[in-house]
């Protein structure tokens, strides 16, 4: 029998939506734990799955006095106005704890909602230690009724030997909410990060930078960013892999679509150590004129090392519509197969319910198209 997840209860039928657009599940129905958090109150948390912890992030640095050592320790808190303030107000949020060896086939979901036109801060914590793996969800999401307001979001992951982390944000942000997240990894020997972000809805202005320290020899970081920028919207997105150690290596991909909204997409790999390699992909299209700037940068520190960026802003191609048209679409369907098929990017190491979730949502999305 499904489990209701408690704290949706109260959300109106539109908001409901809106969190089921993010990933999120209302019942515990394929999830082995979920975390709720309405502006700044935490209402739910749970994780039903044997050798995971997950805690509102107030209550672990209480229980755990081990944990102040990865509390602020990858994301400087006087990095910019926006740490600071998160510094100075009581730790939202939550902390997820992988003990050695544990690997949850479904994934852990997270909500940060936003009901009300005021700030919402969180400090995430996320560790998997030795031979770990941990899936998870999140769903940034403001209320339909929402007008202004604004997010700052801090999220700390340490990736432990021979470890995997993989997380997907997906936001479902309002036209006139600002969003500004600061998150940080660092992966040990043979780990991997994986990191998926999709936004295809309104918000006014959205501005990061992750980085990934990769300090174990072999550990792998792998960034894939899938945007729509409609009318309005402003998007500063970008990603950072620093190559510390022997045989690292790193993906950053990008899938940049607007529709007259402006999106800026950064990417940065510095090879600092030798049988290192990277790779920057990022792919635009214009539907509707609007801004899509691609900044792709590469720094080779030594010689053995092997770095390499490619990116293509433009418009659709006529001849790819007539091609589709002569074999019986229409000009609208053939437009929306180029576009899902220009989107579709498989993410490795992604359990095959997650990949579903993150398809899911890029189907929704194209409803608006």
């Amino acid at each position: 029998m499904r489990k209701a997840v408690e704290g949706f209860d109260d959300l109106s039928p539109e908001d409901k939506e809106r969190l089921e657009q993010s990933g999120m599940v209302l019942s515990s129905e394929n999830r082995c734990g979920s975390f709720f958090q309405s502006d700044q109150d935490v209402r739910h948390t749970s994780c039903t799955y044997e050798g995971i912890e997950m805690l509102p992030t107030a209550e672990a640095l209480k229980k755990y006095d081990w944990l102040k050592d990865y509390y602020w320790n990858l994301v400087d808190k006087d990095k910019d106005e926006y740490t600071r303030y998160v510094a100075d107000h009581e730790p939202r949020g939550y902390t997820i704890i992988a003990k050695k060896g544990s690997k949850n086939i479904f994934p852990l979901q997270t909500c940060l909602f936003m009901a009300t036109d005021d700030i919402q801060t969180v400090h995430n914590i996320i560790i998997a230690e030795e031979g770990a793996e941990l899936h998870l969800i999140t769903g940034c999401v403001s209320s339909h009724s929402v007008g202004h307001g604004s997010h700052y979001g801090i999220t700390e992951f340490y990736v432990g030997k021979d470890a995997l982390i993989s997380t997907t944000m997906i936001h479902t942000w309002g036209e006139d909410v600002t969003v500004v997240p600061r998150s940080a990894s660092r992966v040990e020997e043979n780990g991997t990060f994986l990191s998926n972000y999709i936004s295809m809805k309104p918000v006014k202005r959205v501005q990061m930078y992750p980085e990934a320290r990769l300090t174990g020899e072999n550990s792998v970081a792998r960034f894939s960013s899938i945007v729509l920028a409609p009318k309005g919207s402003e998007l500063d997105l970008g990603q950072r892999a620093i190559l510390e150690a022997k045989g690292t290596s790193a993906e950053l991909l990008s899938r940049v679509i607007t529709r007259g909204g402006t999106v800026i997409t950064r990417a940065h790999i510095i090879g600092g150590a030798e049988e290192t390699r990277g790779h920057i992909e990022c792919k635009g299209l214009i539907l509707e004129d609007g801004i899509i700037h691609a900044i792709p940068e590469i720094e080779g520190r030594l010689t053995n090392t092997s770095l390499s960026h490619e990116a293509a802003v433009g418009k659709i191609a006529r001849d790819e519509i007539e091609y589709l048209m002569a074999r019986g679409l229409n000009e609208e369907e053939a437009t929306a197969t180029i576009i899902r098929g220009f989107l579709d990017v498989k993410i490795q190491g992604l359990p095959e319910s997650l990949q579903r979730q993150i398809d899911a949502a890029i189907d929704a999305a194209e409803k608006g198209f």
